[in-house]
């Protein structure tokens, strides 16, 4: 999982049906933009408002328009052990490489009962796991401890999406972490210095706008370029920190849709970004043409 990958937003219709048609143009959008791998109804996709038979289609779809062509990983996670294992075990693998998978939200539970549902989930899971800390959306961050203990207890943990934005966390892992075990950035905004420590890419929001500018970003960085990464780093960075100015993905639909690559809606309860936030996405992104 080196490199950007990125995570994609489900588009919808004016119905708030999924759009599929949009999210081909979404895809072929990324593939031609040269990122290495997507992420299939991660946070941005808007997963909670799907249902099991949405999540099914959206899955089975794009890695039907993908073909095999770069990686895919499927974001299945949950705040019940029980019922993220029976997806798991229903899950259709079929184009999909590795699976995202969420610490558990709103029940908040120690860090003993986040290891126990992990290793639960490594009982069952078709594909390895990349292990997601983001304890800004659960309310309980995943500690370095915990994820060293997840890596080096067993190789079905391959990775984390470190969203945490808290460097001694990540700091602590990259030290001490099994070789095998990849670090991968979940902020945008900070992915080259963070990859100037060791962590391996990212998962992008903002890269499925820029797929070209932002992949070239994190290759200038993988081989140790960070002068030209920079480069890159501050020509993006306003915008990378506008999209989640009101909210996630009402901020990157506003730059989708400006693209013509999809509808600026999301489902409830998101709502779109403020009228403020909208302008001045606009504003930045004709800046950037």
């Amino acid at each position: 999982m080196k490199g950007t990958g990125v995570a994609l937003v489900t588009p919808f219709n004016s119905d708030y049906s999924i759009d599929f048609d949009s999210l081909a143009k979404i895809v072929e959008h990324c593939i031609s933009g040269g990122l290495e791998y997507l992420v299939v109804l991660g946070t941005t996709g808007e997963g909670p408002t799907l249902n099991k038979e949405e999540k099914k289609q959206v899955f089975a779809f794009v890695a039907k328009q993908v073909a095999g062509r770069i990686p895919l990983v499927a974001g299945i996670g949950g705040n019940d052990t029980m019922e993220v294992i029976e997806t798991m075990k229903g899950f259709d693998k079929t184009g999909y490489s590795a699976i995202l998978s969420v610490s558990p939200y709103y029940n908040k539970p120690n860090q003993e009962g986040i290891y126990l549902h992990y290793m639960e989930l490594a009982k069952v899971t078709p594909l390895p796991i990349i292990i997601y800390n983001v304890p800004g959306r659960t309310g309980m961050g995943i500690s370095a401890a915990t994820t060293l203990r997840l890596a080096k207890v067993s190789d079905k943990f391959i990775a984390i999406k470190e969203a945490s934005g808290n460097p001694e966390v990540f700091m602590d892992i990259l030290k001490d972490k099994p070789a095998s075990f990849a670090v991968i950035s979940g902020d945008d905004n900070l992915t080259v210095p963070f990859m100037a420590v060791g962590m391996v890419g990212v998962i992008s929001v903002i890269a499925q706008a820029y797929p070209r500018e932002y992949s070239d970003m994190v290759r200038f960085a993988l081989a140790g370029n960070f002068a030209e990464a920079s480069k890159l780093h501050f020509k993006l960075y306003d915008i990378m920190k506008a999209i989640f100015a009101d909210g996630n993905p009402g901020g990157i639909k506003v730059l989708l849709q400006n693209l013509g690559l999809c509808k600026n809606i999301v489902r409830l309860p998101l709502a779109p970004v403020n009228k403020q936030v909208e302008e001045k996405l606009l504003s930045l992104a004709k800046a950037l043409n």
